[in-house]
Formats: structure tokens, sequence, C-alpha cells
């Protein structure tokens, strides 16, 4: 697995929303050795494609898109004009896509993050149809622009309905499209899981991204995530995508209120990004 892992940090780790000048990362990203940024999609209206296309290229970074889905943009709603809204979205997100040079849109879009309700068996079932027939839909969509899904379960504080990575092969299942695939986030798996090189080869080939911080939200290999696992499981599927330091900075208000972030996990932000990066480079390439 020496030379195809390629690395890459989301401007989650200093920003929200990304905005167009965001690109203001990008220098100091591609000065830390990262290969590509990835970039989180909160409000498509805020972002000029274009002029970040052209820093992408002056800085040498590939991107890749991360979509964000809240309540207003929730396939398993009864509220179809919610899902209108969601479509809408992502379909712009796919433009974006195109005009990055990126070959998939990512993240938990069968339902709202924070989703998380005790319901019944009827009910979840009514929401789960719902998820899949909305993203059949979405993946028909995806062809038109040649890409491709990743969809990410996430752990059952945020989501009561896609947590492991047998869920999330489920669900795949049912929407039985091609371009249905999978992205998994270690944060989430050190939750969920019980053992996570298992979990990685039971969604094999149809892994196309992954995620990474420490169980604790924080710098990768500071925490308890079982790393030789981890490694050995993406090195069994011969996975050869990115590897992307995913978390949150308490700066932002907001946001690390969402995602339950109420203290600093690194002495600042670029040494969060710096050292994780040190430590990946260091268990995958050797």
């Amino acid at each position: 697995m020496e030379n195809k892992i390629r690395y890459g940090v989301s401007t989650w780790l200093w920003q929200s929303p990304f905005t167009t000048k965001s690109v203001a990362l990008f220098p100091k990203i591609k000065a830390m050795g990262f290969d590509l940024v990835e970039i989180p999609v909160e409000d498509p209206e805020l972002i000029d494609g274009a002029l970040v296309k052209e820093a992408l290229f002056a800085n040498g970074l590939e991107a890749i898109v991360c979509g964000a889905f809240g309540p207003t943009k929730d396939f398993t709603h009864e509220d179809g004009a919610i899902h209108e809204n969601c479509f809408r979205y992502i379909e712009k997100c796919f433009q974006l896509c195109n005009q990055w040079g990126t070959n998939f849109l990512a993240g938990p879009m069968y339902s709202a993050v924070g989703k998380a309700r005790l319901v019944s068996m009827e009910q979840r079932k009514i929401e789960w149809d719902r998820a899949v027939m909305n993203l059949n839909k979405v993946c028909t969509i995806a062809k038109n622009y040649g890409l491709s899904i990743a969809i990410e379960p996430l752990n059952r504080f945020e989501s009561d309905l896609v947590n492991t990575s047998e869920d999330v092969m489920r669900l795949i299942n049912d929407i039985n499209q091609s371009n249905a695939k999978v992205m998994l986030d270690g944060f989430h798996m050190t939750i969920e899981e019980i053992n996570i090189k298992e979990a990685i080869k039971k969604v094999g080939d149809k892994l196309i991204h992954v995620q990474v911080s420490e169980n604790h939200r924080g710098v990768p290999g500071t925490g308890l995530t079982p790393w030789p696992d981890f490694k050995m499981g993406l090195s069994d599927i011969n996975y050869q995508g990115a590897i992307v330091i995913e978390s949150f900075t308490p700066e932002i208000k907001e946001l690390a209120a969402a995602v339950c972030i109420w203290k600093k996990l690194a002495t600042n932000q670029d040494e969060f990004a710096s050292e994780g990066l040190q430590f990946l480079k260091k268990l995958f390439n050797t």
C-alpha cells in the first residue's frame, strides 16, 4: 500500500462554513504535506467554484467534496418539499464535483445529522424506505454527472438509521445502483463497530473514501483507535483512495456545539493537522 494512499484534511478543522475566501487555507495545507483538501459544502451559494478551482490548481491540491445534511435536507422526512430541497442541494454539490475534478460526493446523505430517536419498527421501515427511494434517485442523477456517492455511517448519537458497515451495506444493496459506494469514518467506527478490520472488509471494494480522527475526535495516534487493525483492513481490500483527517475547531461555536466539542483537542489546529499527518504517513507508508 506504500504509494497508493493519498492524504487530505477537511477545512472543518479550521473553519465553518467553507466560503470562497477559505482558499486562503490552501497554501498552508499544501505546505504541511497534504495531497488534497476535503471541502464540506454547507451552502453552495457561498462558494465561487471557478475561483476555488483556480486556487486548487495554484496550490497543487486535489479536492474531495463532502455534503452537510441538516433538518432542511432530510430524505427520511415525511414532507416531500424537504426531499426536493435536498435534491437541489445535492445537484449543486455534483456540479462542484465536476468543476473540481472529483468523482464522488461523500456524506451521510440518507437523513439529517442528529436525527436520533427511539421510534417504532414500523416508522423505522417507513424512513428506511424513503431513504432508499430518494438515494436511488440521487444515484441516477449522479450518473448524469459521471459521479458516484459515498455514503457514510454515523454513530448512534448522530443517526438512528445507519451506524455500522453492515447497515450501510444493507442500504447500498437496497438502493441497488452501481454508483452507490461507501465512506467510513474511524471516529464513528470506534463507537459502533465490534472489529474495525472486519468492518472494513465487510464493505470491501465499495469503500472509496476514508476519514479519520481519534476516538475522542483528537489527533490521530493519541487515543484508543486500533490503528494496526485499521491498516490491515485497508490493506486486505487493497484500498487506494484517500485518507482524510476530519475534526472540528472549538473556535466556531455553532459547529463545536453540533459535534459536542467542548475543549481544545490540540494546542492549535495547525498542530492537529501536521501531527496527525505525520502519524498517518508513518503508519500507512511502512
